[in-house]
């Protein structure tokens, strides 16, 4: 990654909900969840397209479910390609590395979509290929992630 990333280089984009994604991104791939919970509306909607239930409303709920399949991680990269703004629609085309204590280690490609309401994210829908994720976990992770947040 260097500073002409266009997917990192929000500051040459004129829609300030581009620089808003960057820094949930980064506070995100930090694991720093008391900062993530300022990113979001109080209703926010996430879903993580394809994956079985309604995903997570609110803030709370949200943090809770992503540190349900994060926290576990041994290690977590983030690895930036696109991020494009219409409005107040960001979309980031990026991945995700995945790094466990048992030696499991896998990279995984996701759309994430954030529509934005007063300059925080109200509803944010992920989409990639789950069957990736599940070919690549340990066992202990899926059964972990089973009992739900």
């Amino acid at each position: 990654m260097s500073a002409d990333d266009p997917a990192i280089n929000s500051a040459q984009d004129p829609n300030p909900n581009v620089a808003v994604t960057a820094d949930y991104w980064a506070a995100h791939f930090r694991r720093d969840w008391d900062a993530m919970m300022a990113f979001f509306t109080d209703d926010v909607h996430y879903d993580d397209i394809g994956a079985a239930g309604a995903g997570a409303r609110g803030p709370e709920e949200l943090i809770n479910m992503l540190r349900l399949g994060l926290d576990p991680l041994d290690a977590y990269i983030h690895h930036p390609r696109q991020m494009v703004a219409q409005g107040d629609v960001v979309v980031t085309e990026h991945a995700e590395e995945w790094q466990f204590h048992t030696g499991e280690a896998f990279t995984h490609p996701y759309v994430s979509i954030f529509t934005f309401r007063d300059g925080k994210i109200a509803r944010w829908h992920d989409y990639s290929n789950l069957e990736n994720i599940t070919a690549n976990v340990p066992q202990w992770w899926i059964e972990h992630v089973s009992k739900g947040f």
